[in-house]
């Protein structure tokens, strides 16, 4: 009798095994083009979802944002992969902390969000280089991206090769969350490759096949340059009043299919220099219902846009002069605001979704803390053209006849400082001629800091004495890459210098990435304070960019909490945490004035700060922990 009963259990768990194995064969997402919808496990669907790039937020707040896009209603969350985050040198492959893209995609499953992946492997973004490595400049000068370029391919086929595996059990075919996976971005605004984009459509295939829908997405003006042949094609666009002609222009190119908004922008960037973007909710939300009521599918870019943090923003370029740089804040003027709190326009748009979704059975996140820890006072420590300074902060020393780029000394970012004897000028004032700077080149002769120059003005020439010295020095800053557009954007000198038409020869090339805190460390624990006298502070820094360093003492018995560091009073630099690079400021041209720190950086006891000042320091070597962000100027 007990071998029966055991039989008769043992043909029970077969069949309930069989009739799993059964249901998971069921799970599919695909594109019913005759209905012009979606369909999720064979039954009509639409998503409502919102673009969160995990790589602009630290890992430890992933969570609570994305329970907070949940709670709007989304269904979805949308994100880039920057191959630069994840590869950084050439045959180095990163995938912990902020890189870990599949803790980012298992979390989005728990908070019950589907996801679609953008892997690119142009992102544009407003990154550094729109995602790209900037190494492939090293490897290959004369690389064309985003062509059928034999080079530019076989290191897509080699980065694929490490990312899609890493990706495809979270299919939503494999069992994951992962519902539409894009091929290319927005392509149809660089270039008309038909080779490349079915070239990269297969590449793409191979790994995702019939797993997800693979989908391309171009403002109206790309849309036949970018639509590939049996791939969904998107659009993307803000508030508008003519809706019905950009989804005829759509239809133009896809007769059938569902209609997708994949870049619907509730907000806009910001460059250095420029007015905080701030963009008013009304004609959001008349667009928003109205694409709603057309059944189409919508993504909001950016529904939390986050920090560039380090050295990872990129820039715009619209000719000369027209180099404009993105400031660290990626805020975005989105539904969540830059720590990941809701704002006025996440309720509104919430109060529509409502009418469209069905809410979760989950609370909207409340504000988290801010704090306001007080004015600490830095010291002054050392300069980078100290001999401290060289030796623990350089990354090596270049002998070259002419100057050479970031990406010839296989530099990522930083700055490089170019040294030469100047002959015996004949001229009093003489010229010196610095064309191509790319971006910004701080001009010292001996001791003493005698100019600017920058691309975004751009003036390239500068008077120099007779009397001002021998030895020339050329600090030259990358401030970005270009992200969008014509993207060969090699930095540093770029082109022969000169003085009154004679061309500088015999460079001492110094590299300064700036990437390594551990040797910041050292230099002032070796060096110490210097002078802290105020008086030290009022004219420009003549021997280099200076460090100067402090402590914040965090007691509360509740620990740390979210601040923003306020740096206004000083000029121009990067700040680092506890080690951690927050990102570059420059509130001499604003708008923004404060930084923004998670309390995940910060712990109780003693927290190191250290501010890398390019141009002037503070006339008191103060800086402010403040509960409020600052980045209208």
């Amino acid at each position: 009798m007990r071998c029966i009963l055991l039989w008769l259990f043992l043909l029970s768990l077969l069949g309930f095994m069989i009739c799993g194995l059964w249901a998971d064969n069921k799970r599919s997402f695909a594109v019913d083009w005759e209905n012009d919808y979606f369909l999720k496990d064979g039954k009509p669907f639409r998503f409502i979802a919102g673009s969160f790039h995990y790589f602009r937020a630290h890992p430890g707040t992933w969570q609570r944002k994305l329970r907070t896009m949940r709670a709007a209603g989304l269904n979805a969350v949308t994100t880039y992969v920057e191959w630069s985050l994840h590869n950084p040198k050439d045959g180095v492959y990163v995938w912990h902390g902020i890189a870990d893209l599949e803790r980012f995609i298992k979390l989005a499953k728990e908070e019950d969000l589907l996801v679609i992946l953008r892997p690119g492997p142009y992102i544009c973004a407003e990154r550094d280089f729109g995602g790209f490595p900037y190494w492939l400049l090293t490897k290959y000068p004369n690389i064309q991206l985003r062509v059928a370029n034999v080079d530019y391919m076989s290191e897509i086929r080699v980065w694929y090769r490490r990312l899609m595996p890493k990706v495809s059990p979270y299919l939503y075919g494999n069992g994951g969350p992962i519902i539409m996976v894009q091929v290319e971005n927005e392509y149809g605004s660089y270039a008309c490759d038909k080779n490349y984009r079915l070239w990269l459509h297969e590449e793409t295939l191979t790994y995702v096949e019939d797993k997800a829908v693979l989908f391309t997405n171009d403002g109206v003006n790309g849309l036949s340059c970018g639509h590939i042949d049996g791939v969904l094609a998107t659009m993307d666009f803000g508030a508008t009043r003519n809706l019905k002609e950009l989804w005829k222009e759509l239809r133009r190119i896809q007769p059938k299919g569902p209609l997708v908004n994949a870049e619907f922008y509730p907000g806009w960037l910001t460059h250095w220099g420029e007015n905080m973007a701030r963009t008013p909710i009304s004609p959001i939300k008349d667009t928003f219902e109205a694409m709603l009521s057309t059944n189409a599918s919508v993504n909001f870019y950016m529904f939390y846009g986050g920090t560039n943090f380090g050295f990872t923003a990129g820039a715009n370029n619209g000719g000369p002069g027209r180099y404009q740089p993105d400031i660290t804040s990626y805020d975005y003027d989105a539904p969540m605001d830059e720590s990941g709190d809701p704002t006025s326009k996440y309720f509104a748009l919430r109060d529509i979704i409502a009418r469209y979704l069905p809410l979760p059975d989950i609370p909207v996140p409340a504000p988290l803390p801010k704090k306001h820890y007080g004015t600490i006072q830095l010291l002054r420590c050392c300069s980078l053209f100290s001999k401290s300074g060289r030796l623990h902060l350089s990354k090596g020393v270049m002998i070259a006849d002419k100057p050479v780029t970031f990406e010839a000394l296989n530099q990522h970012s930083g700055l490089v400082l170019y040294e030469t004897f100047l002959p015996l000028l004949k001229r009093d004032p003489s010229v010196l001629h610095v064309p191509g700077v790319r971006d910004r080149a701080y001009i010292y002769i001996d001791d003493t800091l005698i100019g600017i120059l920058s691309r975004e003005t751009p003036i390239y020439d500068l008077p120099i004495t007779k009397s001002a010295g021998k030895k020339l020095k050329i600090l030259v800053e990358n401030q970005g890459r270009i992200n969008y557009g014509y993207m060969m954007d090699f930095k540093g000198l770029t082109n022969n210098v000169t003085i009154d038409k004679k061309v500088l020869r015999n460079w001492n090339i110094t590299k300064f990435p700036l990437e390594s805190y551990e040797d910041i460390a050292n230099l002032i624990k070796v060096e110490g304070p210097k002078s802290n006298d105020i008086n030290e502070n009022k004219g420009m820094l003549n021997k280099g960019p200076t460090l100067y360093y402090g402590t914040l003492s965090i007691n509360d018995e509740v620990g740390p909490e979210d601040t923003y560091l306020d740096v206004n009073g000083w000029s121009k630099g990067l700040a680092f945490i506890n080690g951690e690079n927050i990102g570059r400021y420059w509130p001499l041209v604003g708008p923004q004035i404060t930084l923004y720190i998670p309390k995940e950086v910060l712990r109780s006891g003693n927290n190191k700060i250290v501010l890398i000042e390019y141009q002037r320091a503070s006339s008191t070597n103060e800086v402010t922990f403040t509960d409020i962000p600052n980045l209208d100027g």
